[in-house]
């Protein structure tokens, strides 16, 4: 990372792109699976978009990396809650993967109100040559029947077929800002600004309330539930993280309703840096375990967080994103990006962060050597085995020839969403409606 980057060779494939952007394009999440094979994104037009990685072929050593479209589908449409006169968009919050159990894959998506399991599934064959149809699969006449053979299967042109498998619905009041599937490959749990609810895949029809924050008199609410996630290896370990900046690790095993938290993370403020912002910008936006469970990732407004279990005083590391725009907070707050909500992940190993900022900036954290670096995802590096080069925002005083000022970033164009693949150097960075992948040709591998 830092100087090291510098040298290093970032190159990346550029698969999404349109000249004008509707709102429908804009991307809303990124999901690698558990191989990191397929890589699924939703947008706010309720579609979803798989892309898989080509196998690396003799004729083109370096070509493997690059992820094709697989397949597009449909997943939510707009609907109209008559009951409350409330609209229910179709944009796609979150998408995770279950992981494989045989030669299908499947994929749960959510909107604000509805959770989907889909199946993905493959055919290259078809069987011809029965005793009782015709080629147009209608019955024949019996009596025409005159000899039986042995029906076989024929080639054909590569079909991935989505299908609907169940529909997970009337389990939310509030907006569902996050699902999360259990280690025990059975369970999975969504969350909404009040409750966290526990599904069965296999039951649509009814779930279990888990947490529940609700007040009695709702003008006594002071938080939100803004993020969960189950723990990767204890399936009855999962976190929550509130608007109020604190995370409550909770355990099924004590209790049917998690209400009361086993262990709670909270940093306590410095009242030197008391404002007005204080509260808005300490609000979680993200919290990912880290793939070894040791270790929480969270991110606010302007730091991205790592916590040890062990440890709930306060965070063992913490990294400045864009701590330049300390000073234009107010500016933030009148034009509601100081509301906007951005992701964070680990790499394979845990050892590097990232998470995404303005103009289109996308920052990593090396825990290591502690250095970090700026990379720009944008239309000026996206030709194929182009080398990102590092930026950097200057405040004030000399600048160089390649800095920006901080007063010329443009927040119009952040990163919300980005993803790392589980076992290498290959990232997949939502920018608005482009979806850009880059990935490391000298260290693909994770240490």
């Amino acid at each position: 990372m830092g100087e090291d980057t510098d040298t290093r060779k970032i190159n990346h494939s550029f698969l999404r792109d349109h000249s004008y952007v509707t709102e429908a394009d804009i991307i809303s999440t990124v999901e690698f699976n558990h191989t990191g094979e397929l890589l699924a994104t939703g947008d706010k037009g309720g579609r979803v978009v798989i892309f898989q990685r080509e196998p690396e072929s003799k004729n083109a050593p370096h070509s493997q990396g690059e992820y094709d479209v697989y397949s597009t589908f449909q997943s939510h449409e707009p609907e109209f809650d008559y009951l409350k006169s409330l609209e229910i968009e179709e944009k796609i919050n979150k998408i995770k993967w279950l992981p494989q159990q045989n030669a299908a894959h499947s994929l749960l998506s959510t909107n604000d109100k509805t959770i989907k399991l889909w199946k993905i599934t493959e055919r290259d064959k078809r069987p011809e040559g029965y005793n009782l149809k015709d080629e147009e699969g209608k019955l024949k006449d019996l009596s025409t029947v005159t000899s039986l053979q042995v029906p076989v299967l024929k080639p054909m042109d590569l079909m991935v077929e989505v299908s609907p498998r169940r529909v997970f619905a009337n389990g939310h009041t509030y907006h569902i800002n996050s699902i999360s599937v259990n280690s025990d490959c059975e369970t999975y749990m969504s969350a909404d600004d009040l409750r966290i609810n526990l599904w069965h895949l296999a039951i649509t029809d009814r779930s279990f309330n888990i947490v529940d924050i609700k007040p009695a008199n709702m003008e006594d609410l002071t938080e939100v539930i803004t993020a969960s996630e189950f723990h990767p290896h204890h399936c009855n370990l999962f976190v929550y993280s509130s608007s109020k900046g604190s995370l409550r690790l909770c355990d099924m095993r004590a209790a049917a309703l998690c209400d009361k938290h086993s262990k709670l993370f909270e940093e306590p403020e410095d009242p030197s840096n008391r404002s007005f912002f204080s509260e808005i910008i300490s609000s979680v936006s993200d919290v990912k375990f880290s793939h070894s469970g040791r270790y929480m990732l969270t991110r606010d407004y302007l730091t991205v967080k790592v916590w040890d279990l062990n440890m709930e005083a306060r965070p063992i590391e913490t990294y400045q994103v864009h701590d330049y725009l300390r000073s234009k907070l107010c500016s933030l707050y009148e034009n509601d990006c100081i509301f906007d909500k951005f992701e964070c992940a680990w790499n394979g190993s845990d050892s590097v962060i990232m998470t995404g900022a303005y103009n289109n900036f996308f920052r990593m954290f090396d825990r290591n050597t502690k250095r970090d670096v700026t990379l720009e995802a944008s239309r000026e590096s996206s030709k194929p085995r182009a080398v990102l080069k590092p930026r950097r925002v200057c405040v004030g005083g000399k600048r160089r020839r390649d800095d920006i000022s901080v007063d010329s970033l443009d927040f119009t164009k952040k990163i919300l969403h980005t993803a790392w693949h589980p076992a290498e150097n290959i990232i997949a960075i939502a920018a608005t409606n482009n979806l850009y992948i880059f990935q490391d040709k000298v260290n693909s591998e994770m240490r």
